[in-house]
This record gives structure tokens, sequence and C-alpha cells, in this order.
């Protein structure tokens, strides 16, 4: 199996199976979830698990998800790293649009600092290219932010592998987050960028949301049989032995499927097994 950690932007060390904090907000990541003390005391179980990186998005709740963080985990610990996202603004459930202007993206940028008790952030992730803006006047914005000193590592959310290779012709990309699990290998060719050039890729979906972790594929069933393990926990494992790159942050409010998720880590598939795996796709 590859490393269980991965240097982000070179110089941060994380454990490559995080958390995503997605699940703590309500349906269509709108609102509340639940009780405001189950999500933190979810937060601070995964970093007494082990976890060091956090991934979520000023858009969760909104500005929930960050505050949840804040509140459960603040003053952070020196290994723990929280990834956050900007770029996008919400009106309701399910509901996303793009605002991708410089002043947008700073001012989304400093209010993910104040929620989040921080003076440097240290992922931030364009949340998406806006069509509207040039793709130069958004990558500039977080490149000033870069020197300014209120990021430290910049990275990427839903790229196409030619929006990533001219993207690193503007400023250095620490991390990409697009889609990818064991029946879902649609941005291969991204997977393989970021493999050549040290980026780390942050599945999202990676347990195909949700359908991952129920009985599936034969092969899938038969492997976790071999194993004692769940079958969310092959599609977690079979990423972290897929690609050295490959960081899944899966999202849950369960302290359950928490302790499942993480205990994924554990499970080590051999080479016949990751072979097996790979072909489904």
């Amino acid at each position: 199996m590859a490393h269980t950690t991965f240097a982000l932007g070179g110089d941060l060390p994380v454990r490559r199976l995080g958390l995503g904090t997605g699940g703590l907000v309500g349906p269509g990541y709108w609102g509340p979830r639940g009780g405001r003390s189950e999500a933190m005391e979810l937060l601070r179980t995964a970093v007494e698990r082990g976890v060091t990186l956090i991934d979520t998005a000023d858009n969760y709740g909104p500005d929930l998800a960050e505050e949840l963080i804040a509140d459960a985990l603040h003053p952070y610990g020196e290994q723990l790293v929280v990834a956050t996202k900007g770029g996008v603004v919400r009106t309701g459930p399910d509901e996303w649009h793009l605002a991708g202007r410089p002043e947008q993206l700073r001012a989304m940028c400093e209010a993910s600092l104040r929620r989040l008790r921080v003076e440097r952030i240290d992922l931030y992730q364009l949340h998406r290219f806006d069509p509207a803006v040039p793709m130069a006047e958004q990558l500039g914005t977080l490149a000033r932010l870069r020197a300014e000193g209120k990021i430290r590592h910049i990275g990427l959310d839903t790229v196409t592998a030619e929006e990533l290779r001219l993207a690193r012709e503007s400023v250095p990309v620490a991390s990409v987050q697009n889609p990818y699990n064991l029946m879902d290998r649609g941005s291969a060719e991204v997977l393989a960028l970021c493999e050549a050039h040290g980026i780390a890729f942050l599945p999202y979906y990676p347990l195909g949301g949700g359908a991952l972790t129920r009985e599936g594929a034969a092969a899938v069933t038969a492997v976790a049989a071999a194993h004692g393990a769940g079958p969310g926990q092959i599609a977690l494992a079979w990423l972290l032995h897929h690609s050295p790159v490959l960081c899944p942050t899966p999202g849950t409010g369960s302290p359950a499927h928490l302790a499942e998720n993480l205990d994924a880590a554990t499970v080590r598939l051999t080479a016949r097994e990751v072979a097996l795996l790979d072909a489904l796709a």
C-alpha cells in the first residue's frame, strides 16, 4: 500500500484519509442537519482518531460548517489542516450560483478567515471557475491573497485536465477536487496530471454519494468478505491503494459511519484485489 500521508503543496503533511463536512449540514447543503453539539463532537472525535485534513466550504450551510469547525476545534493543533472553498453563493437547498469576480472571491476568503478564526487558510480552493470571469482574474485574485499571507496553498474544484494545465501556468496548484470513486473514473486524466506534478487529488463522492456503502458489484462484495469489512470500507481502501495522491475526505454526520470510514485506512488490499477492483470501471 502507498504511504498513508501526503504533503499538501509539498510542505503540509496530512493523513490521506480525512473528513468532509457536507454531512454536518442539512439536505441540499442548507441549514443545520441536527444538533450543534453532536456535530462538534463528531469533529472532535475525528481529530482524536487521527484525522489531520478537514475539508469544508463557505457555502455549506451556508457558513455553518466553518462555524462548527471553529467552535469545535479552535485553537487548531499544529498538524490539523482545514481546507475550505469559495467561489459560489447560495440562495437555497441545492441552489448554487457562480461568483468569481475578484471582489467576490476576496470577500469570501476574508469571511472564511473570520469564521475559521485564522489569519491564513492552509488550503483555499476555488469551488468552480466562473465562465463569466476570465480565468486569469480569478486565479490572479487567489495569487494576490496568497502573496498577502491570507492563503497558504491554492486548490481547484471541478476542473478539466486542460483547465488544470492552464491554471498551473499562472499559479502553483496544491490540490484538485473532482468526482472519483470505484465506479466513476471520469477524471482519470486529471488524476494522471496530479500524479505527475505532486498535486493532491481530493475525490468528492468517494463513496458514490452513499451508493458504494451498500452491497453492489460482486467483486466488491467478495473483497469485503475476505477482509471482514463493509463495501464502503473497500471503496475507500481502494482509493488509498489506487494512487498515492488520492486523499479521500468522506463526509458523514454519523459517529458510527465516521468510525467505519476511518477504519478503512487499516484495510490492506492485495495486488490481486486491487487489480480486481481496478477492472470494475
